[in-house]
């Protein structure tokens, strides 16, 4: 039987509340429901303190990180504004509104979508990269950049999915069954959008309900025809998870979504609780090689994001009906 009694300890919160900004925001937010005013205060300090702050000081005039916009990982325009997004830049900054426009300029596609590829712009292939989509369209979204273009590209994303409810960047070449990767970015995409547009015609709602469903098929990170662990990567957590799936990152969409409880998700959440430490706290995982601006969190050990990151899933799963 689940615990539903399941909370953190005073001791891990004022812990938790020694981290940096991102982490202080989410933890008024998620785990102590402060009020609006607190939130808001401590989420604007990570425009001036600590991660975000020294990211922002990275940017160049011209908007861009690195000089460049997808390549290399992970020190590129499209992925440390992403960082920026999973860290909880408040909306609006007007440098991460000068990213996303530097992105949407040079990727936007005649097919609605998001490329930065040449080949993309070729006379060869002309279809975007729906995985690139689904993130730029939650940076987007998220920051707030107003342009005819963001709606195009949601309507974009509700093109791609599939008969099986998610999506697939590869269903160009022919793949008919959806990737848990593209699923997860495509489902963050969509929720960051209709969160900024909840008055937007599209079937949203009902676009993210078939991807989670097809998640769920999925037990999250399992095969449906044999019930194996499709990849033991799927079971480690490291932070910012730029485009790979993985179980935490899974369950926070179905968390921030407010989603319904499913008991096809009691795998995931009882291998999120193993994962947990004596005194309720979760580790960092070592990321995908690549060269970054610097660690966030150092793989290893107890890590106050991830702690908190798993926090607010499973105060989400006790109190889902």
């Amino acid at each position: 039987m689940t615990d539903r009694h399941d909370v953190p300890t005073p001791e891990l919160v004022a812990w938790l509340l020694e981290g940096d900004p991102a982490v202080r925001w989410q933890v008024h937010a998620y785990l102590l429901g402060s009020d609006a005013r607190t939130i808001a205060a401590e989420q604007a300090r990570v425009a001036t303190e600590g991660w975000g702050a020294r990211l922002l000081a990275l940017q160049e005039p011209s908007g861009r990180w690195s000089d460049a916009l997808y390549s290399p990982k992970w020190v590129s325009t499209h992925y440390t504004l992403l960082e920026l997004r999973r860290l909880g830049l408040s909306p609006g900054h007007p440098q991460a509104l000068r990213a996303a426009r530097v992105l949407l300029d040079a990727g936007f596609l005649p097919d609605h979508g998001i490329d930065f590829s040449a080949a993309a712009r070729s006379s060869a292939r002309r279809h975007a990269e729906t995985c690139i989509s689904g993130m730029c369209l939650s940076m987007f979204a998220y920051f707030g950049l107003e342009d005819e273009r963001v709606h195009l590209l949601a309507e974009h994303m509700l093109g791609q999915q599939m008969a099986d409810g998610g999506w697939n960047c590869r269903s160009y070449r022919g793949d008919a069954h959806s990737s848990f990767h593209t699923t997860t970015m495509a489902l963050e995409g969509l929720h960051d959008y209709v969160l900024r547009h909840p008055s937007s015609p599209l079937p949203l709602k009902e676009a993210m309900a078939g991807g989670r469903e097809f998640l769920l098929q999925h037990k999250l990170y399992r095969s449906h025809r044999t019930g194996e662990v499709v990849s033991e990567a799927m079971t480690r957590f490291p932070f910012p998870p730029r485009w790979q799936h993985d179980v935490l990152r899974a369950l926070e969409h179905f968390a921030a979504a407010g989603a319904p409880r499913d008991e096809r998700a009691s795998d995931a959440i009882e291998l999120l609780r193993a994962k947990r430490d004596a005194q309720g706290r979760w580790r960092q995982y070592r990321g995908p090689s690549g060269l970054v601006h610097f660690a966030i969190e150092q793989a290893g050990g107890p890590r106050r994001l991830n702690t908190c990151r798993a926090w607010r899933v499973l105060r989400w799963w006790d109190r889902a009906n």
